[in-house]
């Protein structure tokens, strides 16, 4: 009876450890509180809607009241024909953007870490943050403008050197390098924040360090600054590749035509296509469903290695 009393006590104890606690934080869960509802409804909730991915779902019937085929859309989508072409499309575009877009950044940070002049850094970081801000919408359309067969900047230089116009956005084996290429522009000022941030906590004692012992600029990048943003280039290293499948479809809609779908047409864009052009609910969420589940893997096993040969990693 005594170690059953002492058990209730302790644990009405913690209950009121616990509503203390919170009573004294309350302003600091107030401030978290709109975080998490937003993610419980828009992140988490939604999630039960993977269970159409295993049915033959019907709207008039609903989720729970529609037929259950377990594995059967998976099945489809893997034997189809277009699911090797859509798995190397969307794997290089990514692969691509990630070989190419990912160091850029880092490159463009440790320059302008180089500057000593601080309103001419501010002009140049201002101007490469401007693109980020730019829509979609509007970036696509300029990219059509400018490349355009008759009237576009590219083509004008083109003809002017001797040469014929040509139809980039008409040609299959030029849409990869617009998409990295327009996305790298709009993107590398503004994922270099985070790398310049992290610049600006190293300690200024290991320059001076580094300069006693006959460093120049060169080798003070090389041994001091690049070594102390390690751990950040890791993480977002791991997390770009965890995102490895998730191309987006908004632009690569806007770019791309029945003419360029062999190489540009990826699983986004054909979850968008099953899913709110051909109505196919269920088959287009269990490709979906597909593309997550690899995600995760990636995002795991990238993880998994970081931590085994550098010993850093998210947890």
């Amino acid at each position: 009876m005594n170690c059953g009393s002492e058990i209730w006590n302790g644990r009405k104890e913690g209950r009121q450890n616990f509503w203390r606690r919170l009573y004294k934080d309350r302003f600091f869960v107030a401030m978290i509180l709109p975080v998490v509802v937003y993610y419980l409804l828009f992140s988490y909730y939604p999630m039960y809607g993977v269970l159409i991915a295993f049915k033959n779902y019907m709207p008039s019937k609903g989720i729970m009241g529609s037929e259950w085929v377990g594995l059967e859309y998976f099945r489809q989508f893997f034997g189809g024909i277009y699911f090797w072409r859509l798995l190397r499309n969307t794997l290089l575009i990514s692969v691509y953007s990630l070989l190419w877009g990912f160091p850029i950044p880092i490159i463009f940070a440790l320059m302008l870490n180089e500057f000593r002049d601080g309103a001419f850094k501010r002009v140049v970081q201002t101007f490469s943050y401007l693109p980020h801000f730019i829509s979609i919408v509007v970036t696509c359309g300029m990219i059509i403008n400018f490349l355009s067969p008759t009237g576009g900047i590219i083509n004008l230089l083109v003809r002017a050197f001797g040469g014929k116009s040509i139809n980039f956005l008409g040609k299959p084996q030029y849409f990869r390098t617009i998409y990295v290429a327009s996305n790298i522009w709009q993107e590398f000022g503004w994922n270099s924040i985070i790398f310049i941030a992290a610049l600006s906590g190293v300690d200024p004692q290991l320059y001076e360090a580094a300069r006693i012992d006959g460093a120049g600029r060169f080798k003070q990048m090389l041994y001091v600054t690049i070594p102390s943003i390690m751990n950040t280039m890791i993480i977002l290293l791991i997390l770009n590749i965890g995102n490895i499948m998730s191309v987006g479809f908004e632009k690569i809609i806007l770019l791309y035509n029945s003419a360029t779908y062999e190489t540009a047409d990826v699983i986004s864009t054909y979850v968008y296509r099953m899913g709110l052009q051909s109505l196919q609910y269920s088959y287009s969420s269990a490709v979906g469903l597909f593309n997550s589940v690899i995600n995760v893997v990636l995002l795991v096993t990238s993880n998994a290695v970081a931590k085994r040969i550098t010993g850093m990693g998210i947890w």
